[in-house]
C-alpha cells in the first residue's frame, strides 16, 4: 500500500545541470573502445561518493549522482538497491518511501509501473537548488554510468543478487561494479557469481571479526571509521586488496583513516574532503 506525504514545494524548485553533463552523459551509448572503466584504474587512494554524496546532492537520485560525477572529486559513485515485486531492481536505500519520497509504504510493494509515478523529495538542508524527479532504476543507473566510472552498488535484498549479476555481467561491467553486503555469506555468493564482492561492517562487528577470512572471497573491505585503531588497523592487515572506511564526513576522519593504511574513503562530503585534500592524498 502506497500513501502520499503533501509536497514541501521542493517539486518545483529547480535543479541546474551542470554545463559538463551536457554532453558525455548525454543520452548517446557509450563507445568503450577498448572497454569500460575498470577497478583496475582506480588511484592508490580513492574517494566514494556515498549515496551519491548524500549532504551535498539528493541521495540515490540521477541528478545527484551526475552531479558527483560532473564534480569530478570522487573515483566511485555508490548508491543503494531494493527489488519490487515485479523483480525490477530500483535505487532506494530505505525499505520504505517515506524519509526520501512523498508517498509512504513499503518498496517492495511496488511494481514498475507504480514506481514510475514516485518522487523523490530531496532535503532542504541541502545546498543548491534540487527539483523532484523519479527515482531511477539500477538498469538506469548502469546504462548511464556503467563503465564511465566505478560503481558501489549495495544489494539490500539479498534475494536479488542474481538478478543483479545478470544486469552487471549483461552489461560487461563485472570488473567495474564492486557489490556490497553486510554479510559474509552474500559477499561469498557474489564471487561465486563472478562479481566483485565488497564486505562492509561496523564499529562493533570489527571488534569481533577475524577478516583474515574473507581474503578469498572479498576484493573490498568496508570498514566504520568510528572503530578503534587497533580494529582498523587488524583489518588493513588481512590481505584483503583494498580497504575503505566509512562513512567519512570530516578531513579530520580522512586523516585517521588513511594514517590508519586504509586506501579509500567513502564519503557523504566528496566536495568538501577534496578542498581539503593534502599532498599525496590520491
Amino acid at each position: 500500500m502506497v500513501t502520499w506525504i503533501a509536497s514541501t514545494g521542493l517539486a518545483a524548485a529547480a535543479f541546474v545541470v551542470p554545463p559538463a553533463l551536457t554532453g558525455p552523459l548525454g543520452p548517446m551509448p557509450l563507445e568503450w573502445g577498448g572497454g569500460p572503466l575498470t577497478v583496475a584504474a582506480l588511484p592508490r587512494v580513492t574517494y566514494v561518493a556515498h549515496r551519491g554524496g548524500a549532504r551535498e546532492v539528493p541521495e540515490n537520485s540521477m541528478s545527484g549522482l551526475m552531479a558527483a560525477y560532473a564534480r569530478g572529486t570522487a573515483q566511485v559513485l555508490d548508491f543503494d538497491t531494493r527489488m519490487l515485486r515485479d523483480g525490477t531492481l530500483v535505487v532506494m536505500h530505505d525499505p520504505t518511501l517515506n524519509r526520501t519520497t512523498f508517498a509512504g509504504g513499503a518498496v517492495r510493494g511496488l511494481d514498475v509501473r507504480e514506481w514510475q509515478g514516485m518522487r523523490l523529495r530531496p532535503r532542504a538542508s541541502l545546498p543548491g537548488s534540487w527539483r523532484s524527479e523519479r527515482p531511477p532504476t539500477v538498469a538506469e543507473v548502469l546504462d548511464r554510468f556503467g563503465g564511465r566510472i566505478v560503481l558501489m552498488v549495495e544489494a539490500k535484498d539479498p534475494r536479488s543478487l542474481e538478478r543483479l549479476a545478470g544486469l552487471i555481467r549483461s552489461r560487461g561491467l563485472t570488473r567495474s561494479v564492486f557489490v556490497n553486503s553486510n554479510d559474509p555469506a552474500v559477499a561469498r555468493h557474489a564471487h561465486r557469481l563472478g562479481l566483485l564482492a565488497q564486505l562492509w561492517r561496523s564499529a562493533e562487528q570489527l571488534r569481533r571479526d577475524r577478516p583474515e577470512r574473507w581474503r578469498p572471497f572479498v576484493d573490498l573491505l568496508d570498514v566504520d571509521v568510528n572503530a578503534r585503531d587497533a580494529d582498523l588497523a587488524r583489518a588493513v592487515r588481512s590481505g584483503i586488496p583494498r580497504v575503505w572506511a566509512h562513512t567519512v564526513v570530516t578531513p579530520r576522519q580522512r586523516d585517521r583513516a588513511l594514517a590508519l593504511g586504509c586506501d579509500g574513503v567513502i564519503t557523504d562530503t566528496p566536495g568538501r574532503l577534496a578542498r581539503g585534500r593534502g599532498p599525496g592524498r590520491g
